[in-house]
Order: C-alpha cells, then structure tokens, then sequence
C-alpha cells in the first residue's frame, strides 16, 4: 500500500521558551531534484526571508518544546501544523513505497540488486562488563536493515555507539562483550563468509614501507582469482587507484612514524581502495571520510555510492561529521545517541522527524550538523538549547517520538518483510587467490617491507657487527692454553645467549606486521599458513645474513678452529637460534598484542632459558623436580650450547695445568667433564633439534590464532545468553 508523504515547510513563531527578539519569517520549499538511479537529493528552490539583503550571523538558536512526539500519519494533510515554538506549512510530496521495493524507486529484483546482501537486525543489544554492576549496556534494542543498492550511514555522537554497531553487524565483537537479539542475512542466521563481505577499520593499518601502487597491486594478486592474467590484475589495481583520486601519489610510499609519506587522508582512500577491489557484496566502513577535506569526501563516497547503486553492493557506514553534499549521497539514516536509536529511515524524512519535534534545520544550515547538535549530550553544559531544556531531554523526546512513529512501524514491517523472502544461503569461500600464489606474493611483500625497513634488520645488523667486534678483540686470539678452556666456553655462551637475545629488537617491526596480518586475515585475503610460510621464507636471506657477516668477525678474530666446516656449523647454530627467537616472539606477539610489553614477556622467556641452559649452573648441580626436568631440556640455550661447546673442543687438546692429572687433556674429556655435555650424540643433531623447535614454535603460532578463532564464538556465544535487559528511553 503507497500513501504520500508530508514535507514540512516550517515557519518559526516567537514562543515562551524562545528569545523575545523578533525573528525572521522564514518560507522553503523543498521538492526532489533529479535522482541519479536512486540517490537522494534535495535542493532548495526558494528562499523568502525577511532578513534578505542583511548579513547573516553564526549563531543559531535551536528550540527546545516537547510539543507533539509524533509524526503526522498519513493521510497527507494539506494545511498548518501548529507546535508550541513553531508554525510548519504542510504539502504533500509523491509516495514512499512499502513492502519489496527500495526508497529510490527500484525492486529488489534489479540486476544489480542480486550481488548484494540483504541484512537486518531486531533488539540488538550488546553489553560490556562493568566491575561489580554487571554489564553496561553499548547498544539499546536496535532494530534496522541494510539492503542492496543502498548505502546506510550510521551517525552520532562521539562515544554513541557506531563502531560497537558496525563491529556486531560483522561480527567482530570481542570476546568479553554479550550481544543480544537478532541479526540475519538474506533471512538467515549467517556467518559472514570470507569473500563476502570487507571491513575498513577506522585506523590505517597499512605496511608504511610500500608504495601506494605497491600496496594495492600487492592486494590484488592475494585477493583477485589466479584465473586473471597479471595484466589483468595490475589494471585492476589501476583503475582502483584512479578512482580513488590517489593517481598522483601511486609512487609515493605510504611512510609511518620513521619516514615521511603520504598524508592521513590519502592513507584512508588506500584503505577503501584495499577492500574494494574484489567488489565485496556487503561493505563496513568506518569513518570513511575521517582526515579527507570536504572535496575528497565527496569523491570517495560518491564513487562508494555509484559502486553500491551499479553493481547492487550494500553498504553500511559509520560516519561523524559529513557535509551537506555527503549527507545527500546517502539512502538511509541511522541516527544513535547513547546507544539509542534517535531516528532511523530515509535521510530525506529526517528533517520532516526533528521539525515536527520542535527542532527545525534553520535554512541554509547542513542538516547532518543540525542532527548532531541537537542530541550531543558532552557538551551539555556549554550549550543551550534556547528554552533552558538539557541535550538529555531533547534526546529522550526525540527517541519516544520515534519508538511511537510511523516511520518507526515501516522499519520494523520492513524487517518482516526482508526475513520473510529468505534470500540464497551464503557461499563459503576464501579468497580466490590459490595458496602457493598466496605464499608467493606474501613472501616478497614481506621481503621488500624487511628490505625497507631499518628497524627490522638493518640496524641490528649494525649493532651485532658492533657487539661481535667487541667480542673479537676482547678475546682476541684466544690460543689453546689451560686458561682459554674457561674463555671458550664464556665466549660460546655470549654467542649463544646474548646475541640471540638481540633479535627481540625486531619485535616492534613484526607488531606491526601481526595488525596488517589481523586487518587481512579477518577480510578474507588469505589465512595464518600462508603467513607463516612467507614470514618465514622472507627473513631467512637476512638471518642468514647477520649469521655470517658478524659471526665471521667475531669467530675468526677469537681465533677459533679455523676448518670451514666448523665454522659453517657455528653459523647454522647461530642462524637457528634467531629463527628460533623470532618464532618465539610470534608466540608472544599472538597473546600480548602491545609491543612493548611484548617485548618485556620475550625477555623475561629468554631470561629463564638462560639460567638453566647448562653454563651458569651445570646440569647436573640444576634442581631436578623443575629445573632439570623439564625447563632444562625445553631451554633452546641448551641445545645451542652443546652445539657450540662439541663443534669447538672435539679433537683439541690443551695443556692440564691442574697437579697430579696428566699433561695434556682433550676437548672431549673437557666437554664430558667440565661442561657435563651429552656426548650420545653429535653437533648436527643438536642443529637438528634446533630446527625443529623453530618448525614446533611456528606450529605453535598457527594453532593459537586457529584456537582464538574457534573459542571466540564460543564465549560470545555464552555470553549471548545472558538475560534480555529491560528496555531504556
């Protein structure tokens, strides 16, 4: 059933509660301007003022009068509309169809249309702890939807509620929040699949390193089909980053705190960039426009609209502060304050739903600013309404007047509608890219980023040259007298301990890595195997690296057994005990996201290994309940110990000082002896052992991130039990 719908023409009239100053008769008329396929424009016609030909002033007196709560029904009325604080000419404004079709005028059946998501929500609540009050709720009893073709913007306040909406929409709540109600895709209770839909976070998380044009062309070949030529993909990416208005800066590296790049809003249009490539069916976005001036805001939300309107894409958006040409782009609104649905429905009855609540737009006046002012309750204090009414009030009126509202009934009959069509079931897929060309195209990502990046290897290498020319000419040409015994085995020890202690330098670098990785892995671009397999690939040429390069100095310069084949042991000991070190903080920067203190757990680990590795306590004087059995053999150190004691005392002798023993000793005697090693079996086992703790702690790092996935729905789940919260006005 179609019926017309009222557009206010408001006159302000003085009232009680407004300044006894004379004000301007003011008359608009608003009628729609040509739709470009279902976006919806308003444009001032006429403006007749008495004030015409006078300067106008910023300041703005905003009413406050309880007034009506509710939206005149329909039947159109033709006529005048009398609130306390104003007087609102009434003209009627063509229809508003109900039931299968969208605002703008096209069936769900469009061609476009069936790319896209159809999703809703009933009595959303969601909740997060609160001491001992239990649970705070975030989100009070949304009901809305989101439909193909259409772009939702989700406003408010700061602090209202938007992220914590979009977060439950996609799924992405944390574990410790209890969510409530009902979401559905297409009818169904869905996961959102990976390819299906993308999220652009508020923060740019992007590798500072790489280029525009490499970060894009980079995404591309993770997410775009192997079935596409590399031709095809790079003018994909191409096309993207002209859209994107990003075309002048495509060779500029995108830069982070250490380096220079590119400004804050083009790192946003970066982000959408990303995401949008593959033409996700349903689009997240969050504070798209944050950092863009005015001109570039309208460019990448109009493209965003074009994309959502051509292909049938549906977009949900959180955005704070949009202009008046922004605002316009947008279908549907979904106003939150506290938490609380303010106004949701078209953006073009919003002005109709505060004018006939006692707060009119003044002319000329962005709407979107209007909204905002009238329910931000932070500033409660310093701004006045007009009439003595607190931003509280005016909030509490507005969200009875909507619960209570036709527009209110149409949403909710709209929903029933949407879960009654039960649209086709989510496919579940991953990205289109195979993992050999995931693992490929991720490998040298992370090379070019470690390459690049000085804080990764370069300037350790330069602190591990530094240190091991300390070692070298502290004990320089060590000889093989009896007192070099001991300084062998300190030497090898520092070796083994410190300078692997050294690679924790690196760990703000791979944080960094582990947000791209988090940001990639939840949009669907490939998963945790791919990532371990290029991680590891891309840092061993640099390991291997600051193995040789340092490790000859200080090796050749102690004057250590000069055979190529025990130096080449000593380097692959030293190489495996990084590698092992880097796995270890993987580990660690899984469960302790924060760098720094990731940084003070992974020293506190390799602190205990040290301890009980077999030098500054012999194996066996260890305590053996704990630190002889197990820590003693799960210690890394002890393995790179005996290693590096076998490969340097086998087959020397030394001169025995010590009275009543033989003249001479041998380097196996030393080893069985003085440093308790395990003689059962060779240096190329204790390599062996070595290389596989690594291949063990990446193992590790895998099967942690696949647990957090699994046990997360569990807890929401869980929680999710929880009992329904009374209603709140």
């Amino acid at each position: 059933m179609d019926y017309e719908v009222n557009v206010l023409r408001w006159i302000p009239s003085p009232s009680p509660t407004r300044s006894l100053l004379k004000e301007p008769e003011t008359k608009a008329n608003f009628v729609p301007s040509r739709r470009e396929a279902g976006v919806d424009n308003l444009e001032l016609q006429s403006i007749i003022s008495e004030e015409d030909g006078k300067p106008t002033t910023g300041d703005n007196t905003f009413p406050f009068s309880p007034g009506s709560t509710a939206v005149p029904d329909p039947p159109p009325y033709s006529g005048t509309y009398e609130a306390s604080s104003m007087v609102t000419e009434m003209e009627p404004l063509g229809t508003l169809p109900k039931g299968g079709k969208n605002y703008d005028g096209e069936g769900l059946t469009s061609k476009g249309n069936r790319n896209g998501l159809l999703m809703t929500w009933v009595d959303l609540w969601v909740t997060v702890p609160d001491g001992k009050n239990g649970g705070r709720p975030i989100l009070h009893g949304l009901t809305g939807y989101a439909q193909p073709g259409e772009v939702l913007a989700i406003m408010g306040p700061s602090g209202s509620g938007k992220t914590t909406l979009l977060d439950a929409l996609a799924g992405r709540l944390s574990s410790n929040t209890q969510q409530t109600g009902e979401i559905l895709i297409n009818g169904r209770k869905e996961t959102l699949a990976f390819g299906t839909s993308a999220y652009v976070t508020q923060d740019d998380t992007l590798m500072t390193t790489l280029t525009v044009r490499e970060a894009v062309y980079y995404s591309a070949q993770l997410q775009l089909p192997d079935s596409m030529s590399t031709s095809e993909k790079k003018e994909r990416a191409e096309i993207t980053i002209r859209e994107m208005g990003l075309q002048g800066s495509a060779d500029t590296r995108i830069g982070g705190w250490s380096m220079k790049g590119i400004s804050g809003g083009q790192k946003r249009r970066v982000s959408i960039c990303i995401e949008i490539l593959t033409q996700p069916r349903l689009l997240f976005l969050d504070e798209p426009t944050s950092g863009l001036d005015s001109a570039a805001s309208y460019h990448v939300m109009n493209h965003i609209v074009k994309l959502a309107r051509q292909e049938g894409r549906t977009v949900v958006a959180s955005i704070h502060q949009p202009s008046g040409e922004v605002f316009d782009l947008f279908h549907n609104l979904c106003l939150l304050s506290s938490g609380r649905t303010v106004y949701f429905g078209p953006v073009s009855m919003a002005e109709q739903f505060f004018s006939s609540n006692g707060f009119p737009c003044a002319p000329l006046r962005n709407p979107s600013d209007h909204y905002l002012r009238t329910i931000n309750a932070d500033f409660d204090m310093d701004i006045e309404q007009g009439n003595g009414g607190s931003t509280e009030e005016a909030i509490n009126v507005l969200v009875k007047s909507y619960k209570s509202s036709e527009i209110f009934l149409q949403v909710r009959q709209r929903v029933a509608s949407i879960c009654e069509q039960k649209g086709g079931i989510l496919e579940k897929k991953g990205s289109q890219a195979s993992f050999i060309t995931q693992c490929h195209v991720l490998t040298r990502r992370s090379f070019v980023n470690m390459y690049r990046d000085l804080g990764y290897y370069w300037l350790r290498l330069a602190i591990y040259i530094a240190l091991c020319l300390c070692v070298g000419t502290i004990f320089y040409d060590i000889g093989l007298t009896f007192g070099s015994i001991q300084a062998r085995g300190s030497m090898l020890m520092f070796v083994a301990a410190f300078l692997t202690f050294m690679a924790i330098g690196g760990f703000p670098s791979f944080v960094e890595d582990m947000k791209i990785f988090g940001r990639e892995r939840l949009n669907g671009h490939y998963g945790v195997g791919a990532f371990v397999v290029g991680n590891t690939l891309s840092s061993i040429p640099y390991l291997l690296m600051i193995s040789l390069i340092p490790g000859a100095m200080a090796y050749y310069l102690v004057g250590l057994q000069k055979s190529l084949e025990h130096f080449v042991c000593f380097a692959l000991i030293l190489f495996a005990c990084m590698m092992l070190v880097e796995s270890l903080m993987m580990i660690v920067a899984s469960i302790v996201p924060d760098f720094l203190m990731g940084i003070i757990t992974g020293a506190g680990i390799q602190g205990v290994m040290m301890l009980n590795g077999g030098f500054f306590r012999l194996p066996d004087d260890l305590p053996k309940p704990f630190w002889r059995y197990p820590m003693y053999y799960i210690a890394f150190h002890k393995y790179a110990n005996q290693g590096f004691y076998k490969n340097e005392f086998q087959g020397l002798t030394f001169p025995n000082n010590l009275a009543g023993g033989p003249p001479t000793i041998t380097g196996e005697e030393i080893l069985k002896n003085t440093w308790q090693v395990e003689m059962g079996y060779s240096k190329w086992i204790d390599i062996a052992i070595l290389l596989g703790m690594v291949i063990l702690y990446r193992l590790m790092f895998l099967g942690i991130i696949k647990l957090v996935e699994k046990v997360k729905p569990i807890i929401r789940a869980a929680f999710a039990g929880a009992p329904r919260h009374s209603k709140h006005v």
